[in-house]
């Protein structure tokens, strides 16, 4: 019997050991090159200007024992590895925005995360497994300046904020705000629920008082306005349209100044993309400040209380064709892209303000999801931890514990059994 129970014992020890280890991972430097925890880590990670690369060695648990192919994956997409006539290897390469993977921004980085995961299937007819299901985190980081690599890249991002002069001086531009709208927003993250607080405005110079408008905005996965898919956000002259689909999308009013003109949007991402990025791009226009507001220059937005719309300046009825979808007397010339609206990008020459409208872009807001998921998930992982560790441990202390009451057991038993003899 106390043969037996070291044995146990020992089996548990050594197995949960095994269980709970998992392989150690390498930390990759911004600039690509891996930090090795130890001389023969079984997974290293190259971080490339705009994909990662993740090596696996097939003796993951470096018990000599390799490991299937086709149980490795990379992120919650389940993407598979490359496939590669090496026998002793898995890798895995994917883009930046592919397999799930995630970013997180700091103070002085952007920080790429997945997991690489190991989930073992029985081989053939067998019902039996020889390692254990393994999630090893995957991190790349990257300076927030400054390059990744000794040379020149295209950067796969524009600023937060773009700044656009017309040849009249006019300098246009659109900017993250904080809420109080006093300070420009200094990380472009968001989780959803959220709201984008946006400022458009126009540096006038010597030029004569001006008022500034949001003709049109619309949204997009990638700072090309054409890309898809997209959402229009601001449409038919300044009609304020993303306030219709659930939202409370508004322009600020009263203005700040006539050259100011500030809206709020209700964070969203685009369904079925890999993305967590958003672009928004917006044609700005300027009036004489002493002009009347109308049908082509205006700040309108939907009240879902009146269920009316109402505008920040000007006789209400300017609004009206908001509800119509018309706001053109050029018969809608104007707006015929992305199918259905056009954006108003390539206006030829000859039309009456061509120095006192620009587009300017704001991006990219970064998605990180619910906050209350993330800690949930965070939670979770962390319990499950210290759930399996508190297992181990109570199996363990029982054991020792049937042990010693059955040593003591026996000592009793034995001088028991010497005294009846006696």
């Amino acid at each position: 019997m106390g043969q037996s129970y070291r044995l146990v014992l020992c089996f548990l020890l050594c197995g949960g050991g095994i269980e709970l280890g998992r392989p150690q991972l390498l930390r990759p430097l911004p600039g690509g090159t891996p930090t090795p925890a130890r001389s023969a880590s079984p997974v290293e990670v190259e971080c490339l200007e705009a994909e990662l690369v993740v090596t696996v060695s097939r003796d993951l648990f470096g018990t000599g024992k390799l490991v299937q192919p086709g149980d490795l994956t990379l992120g919650s997409e389940s993407c598979r590895p490359l496939v590669s006539v090496d026998t002793d290897v898995v890798r895995f390469k994917a883009q930046l925005h592919e397999c799930s993977i995630r970013v997180q921004v700091t103070d002085d980085a952007l920080v790429y995360s997945t997991f690489l995961f190991h989930d073992p299937r029985p081989v053939g007819s067998l019902s039996i497994l020889r390692t254990n299901r393994v999630e090893v985190p995957i991190d790349c980081r990257y300076p927030r300046q400054g390059n990744v690599s000794s040379h020149a890249i295209l950067p796969t991002w524009v600023p937060f904020s773009t700044t656009v002069s017309s040849e009249e001086k006019l300098v246009f531009s659109l900017r993250l705000m904080e809420e109080n709208w006093n300070a420009e927003k200094p990380s472009p993250t968001f989780h959803l629920g959220e709201v984008a607080h946006l400022q458009a405005e126009v540096q006038t110079g010597s030029h004569p008082p001006l008022q500034l408008f949001v003709d049109h905005c619309v949204a997009t996965p990638s700072p090309d306005q054409t890309a898809s898919p997209y959402h229009v956000i601001v449409d038919f002259h300044g009609c304020l349209v993303d306030g219709l689909s659930e939202s409370f999308s508004t322009f600020q009013a009263p203005r700040p100044r006539p050259e100011t003109l500030q809206f709020t949007v209700d964070v969203f991402h685009f369904a079925n993309s890999s993305r967590n990025t958003i672009y928004i791009t917006c044609h700005l226009k300027v009036t004489p400040a002493n002009q009347t507001p109308d049908e082509l220059n205006k700040a309108c937005s939907y009240n879902r209380t009146s269920n009316s719309w109402l505008p920040v300046e000007g006789d209400a009825a300017i609004c009206d064709c908001c509800v119509k979808g018309d706001c053109s007397s050029l018969n809608n010339s104007k707006h015929q892209a992305h199918g259905e609206k056009q954006w108003p990008r390539s206006a030829p020459r000859n039309r009456r303000h061509v120095m006192d409208e620009a587009d300017v872009t704001v991006g990219p807001l970064i998605f990180l999801g619910k906050a209350s998921d993330q800690a949930v998930e965070g939670w979770t992982s962390s319990a499950q931890t210290s759930v399996a560790l508190a297992l181990g441990l109570a199996t363990v202390a029982f054991l020792t514990l049937a042990a010693l009451v059955l040593s003591v057991t026996r000592k009793c038993h034995t001088t028991s059994h010497v005294v009846s003899l006696s």
